[in-house]
């Protein structure tokens, strides 16, 4: 799915207004506009009654600051409708501050020209719908004698009828309405000085809560548009991107717009409100208009706020605009950069010829420049989209993730074009070598037998012409040193990465010309060095003198013996040096002995210090395990300490020590005794480990406990509890330190056996030290692996039915789904997932990373669980194109595939190296059951067997075969529908169905539920494909003589051919007896035994033509219902 665009938390920040108090100065305050339940009234829509001016808020104030409401002389006031009278009421009383209206108000009743009746109906009617406290209220009465005198004895005779929470005084003039209320708070009418303009109010008050409307709409449509905003999903093209992207600045410019011009209007209305201040500044200004000057300066603060609140949101949302847009110009360069680059490289992939001859090698290597020079914009394109992409990752792109994966990919193609370039070119260039040197040679060869032709044989004859001839023949051989081949094994190793074939013969006839040519020099330097031999006299012979025969008699056997013992002497004195020196390798040899036996001594000494150091960590560890049992452990149950442990401590002991009391039994009862056991053989420790490997599995409890330990000490750490108990065991480190002491030992003890085998290589016990070693790594990985698996978080099942976790990781996961929306295929190639794998026995489950939160223990991730693979429906393909990190993990024939990067080439290779144990394991599993079900027919039903061979015989010899052999046949298929296959065609069988597949132990791509050739590595490579399989004959082992319509009636021992795979485990086969043909169920067939040289097949009911690409619904994990099927060519 595409990211959001913007995240809501900071919109809240311009539209989230502050809540208004009922009966705020002026105007409901901002928050109100955006949250309010109730519409308060407004003025516009009373604007009618309140024109009527039968009350009014001039704004006038009491003593105590109690708001002023004015009832000026209305002749028609018992007219007023009782709807509207209360619509005014209320809001003349909401509009001060609730510190004023609190207070209470003051109402002036002016019934100076009425009648007594009226005033007595007036005061009655106010008090009964007034809808806010009272403080006071003042009453004008009737200025007519009459009316006065008749409203003094009413008012006393009438005096409960106006009984109210205030006090109600009645005034006879307008001077003691003066001693209640300064006439600075009065208007003029009522004999004040207050300047009060009840249309200029209106006005004013009107324009305010227009004004108040405008910002909450304005504040409305942001929120809209921010909402709009977070939640647009940002679109994987170019042209979508640019558009939303000038869409959304479109909509923002017109935001602006409103908002601005809400801005000028609150401007407007402060001006006014200012107005007649500016106009004299003897004017005073009563409350109510200060008030609704600061109502109108927080609306307009509050529009500034949102104004800059939104600008920065704005500011994130168009840089993640930007950055998407930037990201999609780079994944739409990618694309474009990778085809071509693709192209190159088939194109590079096409100079496979070394060249036939110098001018052909030189034509090719200006092919290949030209090449490299139209490649050169290609390449010099992918290396600046990898810097463009690396400065996108410097300037903290959003998409790190997806940009790092493309600019490695751009640099090793950049890379693998530049070496494919540089070696093509050296081949190239051997062979341009090669060749010249061969021409060189023929060249040489042909000068040379033109030398020998050219040579004048007349003048060869004199003793002068011969040597001239002789001297010729030697310079010119003398210049072969530079110009022949002069060994031909060491053409062959100098240039054995381009002797083709043709080239080799090619080398082969020149050197055998050159030498030809080398023998026809020879015999022309014999010839004429025989000719230029000087003459000279025979030698006459002379007998020899008889003085010289008795100087030098013939020996005697005497003689002989003599000279030997003579010569015997010579023969010592020769050979005393040669004693010498061997005395003193001897001595040398003994000298090394006794070095030797140096190193053995001090190799000893350095075994026993390491013994001694084990054991005394060990005995201090034990005393340690031991004074926290008893000073910590067992203090929590002590009745004398109870006072000082925390609730949140209580029953909580197990939480926090874990098993350590187990771990401190097993190594004070055992380990440590058979440790010291050892102290006189050091190198021998290592059966120690070895023996008592199980018992070390109680650390792996007591580090999945660490973490809820950890949490329980830092809320407790304070308690007086630890601190007394620290006091008494005089421990200058705290609980927490020692709690960590066997996740401390059990590391240790790797680093003790790697010292150890260091000093012991030849010793006796090295081989279990090494495998000690193994061991305790293995219980560390182990123990690491399990902390990770309790982080996991929303998997139903339980983890432990997946069987033991054999490793875990993160990695980045692209997947490519068959079915599934083009979109997520489209992103699946470009965006990875960040996931934690974790890879077990019977399933790999892919989990998210979250956040790690907390210290110390606690800081350990979670993994949320996103799902898991069924290993007995996985298979993988190791290698994948164009990144030695990569492999793939697909799902039911390649339905689902994951491609998994891993952070390094080796973690990459330990990965597939475990699951292709995993999958090895599920398949051996499924061959020994299906062998074990074949003996079992085999020795229960009479089989023809070879002559000369029992069937029992043929039987062991055959599982014997099939245990050595790699390629044993399986099916994977049980019978388990019921609904059956229509026949096959004439003339199609199992050449569309079904194939005879090797199973190479290092092919790229392979389950244990499908055929290990079913690899993507397998078709890049060029592999031989899958060969037709033969139909085989098999012996019926199941009695079913019903049969059915489509089906084969059939009984034990019947033999038949098989003519077709079909689906959900039958086959479809011809009984060779009676020569009809039908379906039967493959489990109930088993394979005449002792005649088959056929490969390995694995049965499925959805292969494809020719693809191998076998998937089953049984599997492995149903018990590989279908025998050992050995098929017959």
């Amino acid at each position: 799915m595409a990211e959001k665009g913007g995240s809501r938390g900071p919109m809240r920040r311009f539209w989230s207004l502050p809540r208004k108090r009922r009966g705020a100065p002026g105007l409901p305050k901002p928050d109100e506009i955006m949250h309010q339940d109730i519409v308060p009234l407004c003025a516009a829509d009373i604007q009618e009654q309140l024109k009527r001016r039968f009350a009014y808020l001039s704004g006038g104030r009491g003593q105590d600051g109690s708001p002023v409401i004015t009832f000026p002389d209305y002749p028609a006031f018992s007219e007023i409708p009782d709807k509207e009278f209360q619509s005014v009421m209320t809001y003349l009383t909401s509009i001060p501050s609730l510190q004023d209206a609190g207070i209470g108000f003051i109402l002036v009743i002016d019934r100076r020209q009425d009648k007594w009746t009226s005033v007595k109906a007036s005061v009655l009617r106010i008090a009964a719908s007034f809808p806010a406290n009272l403080q006071l209220v003042l009453v004008l009465r009737p200025t007519g004698f009459f009316q006065r005198t008749l409203s003094e004895i009413a008012f006393k005779f009438n005096r409960d009828d106006f009984k109210m929470k205030v006090p109600v005084i009645m005034l006879s003039s307008v001077p003691e309405l003066h001693g209640y209320i300064d006439k600075s708070q009065l208007t003029e009418d009522l004999g004040g000085t207050l300047d009060y303009c009840h249309s200029r109010w209106l006005c004013h008050r009107t324009a305010i809560e227009s004004f108040a409307l405008m910002v909450k709409q304005t504040a409305q449509m942001l929120q809209s548009f921010g909402t709009e905003l977070a939640e647009t999903e940002l679109p994987n093209d170019v042209q979508s991107t640019s558009s939303v992207l000038s869409t959304h600045t479109e909509k923002k410019d017109k935001a602006k717009e409103d908002l601005q011009l809400a801005l000028k209007e609150g401007q407007r209305i402060l001006e006014s409100l200012r107005e007649p201040l500016a106009e004299s500044t003897a004017h005073s200004v009563n409350q109510d208009q200060l008030d609704s000057q600061a109502t109108v300066q927080r609306l307009l603060a509050q529009l500034n706020e949102t104004e800059a609140a939104f600008d920065e949101f704005w500011a994130k949302h168009q840089q993640k605009l930007g950055q998407c847009l930037q990201l999609r110009h780079f994944e739409q360069g990618f694309r474009e950069v990778k085809a071509t680059l693709d192209t190159v490289s088939q194109k590079i992939a096409t100079f496979t010829d070394v060249g036939n001859s110098l001018a052909h090698v030189e034509h090719l290597l200006r092919s290949l420049a030209s090449l490299e020079e139209k490649s050169s914009v290609a390449v010099e394109r992918a290396r600046a989209l990898a810097l463009q992409g690396q400065q996108l990752i410097e300037n903290k792109h959003y998409a790190v993730d997806s940009i790092h994966p493309k600019c490695e990919e751009l640099q090793h193609l950049c890379h693998q074009f530049a070496t494919e370039i540089s070696r093509r070119r050296g081949l190239l260039s051997k062979s341009r070598e090669l060749h010249s040197l061969l021409e060189t040679s023929m060249k040489w060869c042909d000068e040379g037998i033109y030398l020998l032709a050219s040579q004048p044989v007349d003048k060869c004859q004199s003793q002068d012409g011969a040597e001239a001839a002789l001297q010729e023949i030697e310079k010119f051989l003398e210049t072969g040193v530079e110009n022949k081949i002069q060994e031909l094994s060491k053409i062959y190793k100098e240039y054995e990465t381009i002797l083709t074939p043709d080239l080799l013969d090619h080398v082969q006839k020149v050197f055998q010309k050159q030498e030809s040519m080398h023998e026809m020099f020879h015999r022309r330097q014999a010839s004429l060095k025989k000719l230029a031999a000087k003459q000279t006299r025979p030698v006459q012979p002379v007998a020899p003198r008889p003085e010289a025969l008795a100087k030098s008699p013939c020996p005697s056997p005497g003689s002989w013996r003599g000279s030997e013992n003579s010569g015997s002497e010579d023969s010592a004195l020769r050979r005393g040096p040669y004693r010498r020196a061997k005395n003193e390798r001897s001595e040398n040899r003994q000298g090394r002995g006794s070095s030797t036996g140096d190193e053995e001594e001090g190799l000893a000494i350095l075994r026993r210090h390491v013994m001694n150091e084990l054991l005394d960590t060990e005995r201090a560890y034990v005393e340690e395990l031991l004074s926290v049992l008893e000073g910590y452990a067992a203090e929590m149950e002590n009745p004398l300490m109870t006072h000082l442990i925390s609730t949140g401590l209580h029953n909580k002991k197990d939480v926090l020590f874990g098993n350590m009391e187990e771990i401190y039994h097993f190594h004070n009862r055992v380990f440590l005794r058979e440790l010291e056991r050892c102290t006189d053989c050091p190198e021998l420790v290592g059966r120690c480990f070895l023996e008592r490997m199980e018992d070390f599995q109680i650390y792996e409890k007591y580090c999945q406990n660490k973490p809820r330990s950890e949490s329980l000490w830092r809320q407790c750490s304070d308690c007086p509890f630890f601190q007394e108990c620290q006091k008494k065991l005089d421990h200058k480190l705290s609980l927490d330190s020692y709690l960590l002491k066997p996740v401390q030992r059990i590391t240790k003890y790797q680093l003790l056996l790697k010292e150890m085998l260091k000093y012991s290589r030849n010793c006796e016990g090295a081989e279990d030290l090494q495998e000690a070693l193994s061991s305790i790594l293995g219980i560390l990985k182990a123990v690491n692996d399990s902390m990770h698996l309790i982080a996991i978080t929303g998997y139903d099942g339980n983890l432990s039915d997946l069987g033991k976790l054999l490793m875990q990781g993160s990695f980045s996961v692209w997947t490519d789904h068959k079915k599934g929306h083009t979109k997520v295929k489209e992103l699946a190639r470009f965006k990875p997932m960040q996931r934690h794998l974790f890879l077990h026995e019977k399933a790999v489950l892919f989990c998210k990373k979250r956040e790690e939160n907390g210290e110390g223990y606690e800081k350990a991730p979670s993994y949320s669980y996103k799902q898991s693979l069924n290993m007995t429906a996985v298979g993988i393909t190791e290698n994948v194109k164009g990144d030695a990190k990569k492999f793939e993990i697909w799902y039911n024939s390649r339905e689902e595939v994951y491609i998994v990067q891993a952070p390094t080439p080796e973690i990459k290779a330990a990965w597939v190296n475990e699951i292709r144990k995993v999958l090895t394991s599920q398949l051996q599993a499924c061959r020994e059951a299906s062998q074990h079900r074949t003996l079992e027919h085999s020795h229960s039903l009479p089989l023809p067997a070879p002559s000369s061979t029992s069937p029992s015989g043929g039987n062991s010899r055959h599982v014997k075969k099939l245990e050595e052999r790699k390629t044993d046949p399986l099916s994977l298929e049980g019978y388990v529908s019921s609904s059956l296959p229509k026949p096959p065609e004439k003339g199609k069988g199992w050449s569309k169905t079904s194939h005879s597949l090797e199973v190479p132990e290092d092919e790229g791509g392979w389950s244990s539920a499908e055929e290990p050739i079913n690899s993507s590595d397998a078709e890049e490579d060029g592999g031989v494909g899958p060969k037709k399989l033969v139909p085989g004959k098999y012996t019926v082992v199941l009695d079913d003589e019903k049969g059915g319509p489509d089906t084969l009636a059939m009984r034990s021992g019947d033999v038949v051919e098989v003519v077709e795979e079909g689906a959900e485990g039958l086959w479809y086969v011809r009984d060779l007896s009676s020569g009809t043909e039908g379906w039967v169920p493959a489990s109930s067939l088993s394979a005449l035994l002792g005649t088959s040289s056929s490969a390995q097949c694995l049965s499925s009911s959805e292969s494809s033509p020719g693809s191998a690409v076998l998937s089953n619904s049984s599997s492995c994990s149903e018990g590989c219902p279908a025998p050992f099927s050995d098929l017959q060519g």
